[in-house]
């Protein structure tokens, strides 16, 4: 254990609400079939979910991330799948100005003493459930950076007929963040995946293996968002049509095709 101390701060402020961050291995085949190509699946095959409330900028944002470990131009790092948030004003600035793939989803998402619950819905499908028991607190780690992997892409203007190419050609945009961590509690509880068309994780990146769960009280040091190297744009074609916001393939933005 380190000699870190516990959250301190005004009761009620949510900037002191920690994120469960919860990992399950799944099968490489199955993130890599999600993975457009040029991006490639990491060495180990682990799904990463992360449950948060945290003021953007300065009001709460309800949210579950979707990551799969995945390598893109030889660097370790996670590709998005989809930020499900509960804040509509964030969710087409992020798309359009950074490819961030937000879409609208409610969260249900809260701690009472040890008791740790969430809960993820979309489109009236609960996809995502947790719930389990805090430890306690267990060391903090060194810090580290996390190399996280979004797309940046603009299809061609089409009425009446499919789309065939792009105003914006794929491109890679690099998240580069560098964290510390204030206070960590393992959590003993079990994740449960139920079947959506909307938002998938039980079908196309189904649970082998729950590896962890915790609540993290992050330290931010440092961020960058940068735009990285263009993908095969004709490659790229049949990943470009998702779900909702998404990275999740869809047809149309039609869900459960």
């Amino acid at each position: 254990m380190s000699d870190a101390q516990a959250p301190m701060g005004a009761p009620g402020d949510i900037i002191n609400w920690p994120m469960l961050k919860v990992h399950y291995r799944t099968d490489p085949e199955a993130i890599a079939a999600l993975l457009p190509p040029g991006i490639t699946v990491g060495k180990e095959p682990n799904v990463n979910l992360t449950v948060y409330n945290f003021p953007v900028p300065d009001v709460p944002e309800y949210g579950v991330v979707t990551t799969v470990n995945a390598d893109f131009d030889g660097v370790e790092g996670e590709f998005t799948l989809g930020y499900g948030i509960d804040q509509e004003s964030a969710i087409f600035i992020s798309q359009e100005t950074n490819g961030q793939p937000k879409y609208p989803c409610e969260i249900d998402y809260h701690r009472l003493g040890p008791m740790v619950r969430a809960k993820c819905t979309h489109q009236g499908y609960t996809f995502l459930e947790f719930d389990g028991m805090s430890e306690g607190p267990t060391d903090t780690g060194d810090e580290f950076v996390q190399n996280e992997w979004w797309i940046k892409v603009s299809r061609a203007v089409s009425i009446g007929g499919p789309a065939t190419g792009y105003d914006f050609p794929p491109h890679v945009v690099h998240v580069a963040s560098k964290y510390g961590t204030a206070w960590k509690e393992n959590v003993q509880g079990q994740l449960v995946l139920r079947d959506s068309p909307w938002d998938p994780l039980a079908s196309k990146l189904p649970m082998r293996e729950q590896l962890s769960a915790y609540l993290w009280w992050p330290i931010f040091l440092d961020r960058s968002v940068t735009l990285s190297k263009p993908l095969d744009p004709e490659a790229f074609l049949p990943f470009a049509d998702t779900i909702s916001g998404s990275r999740w393939p869809g047809v149309n933005g039609a869900p459960g095709k």
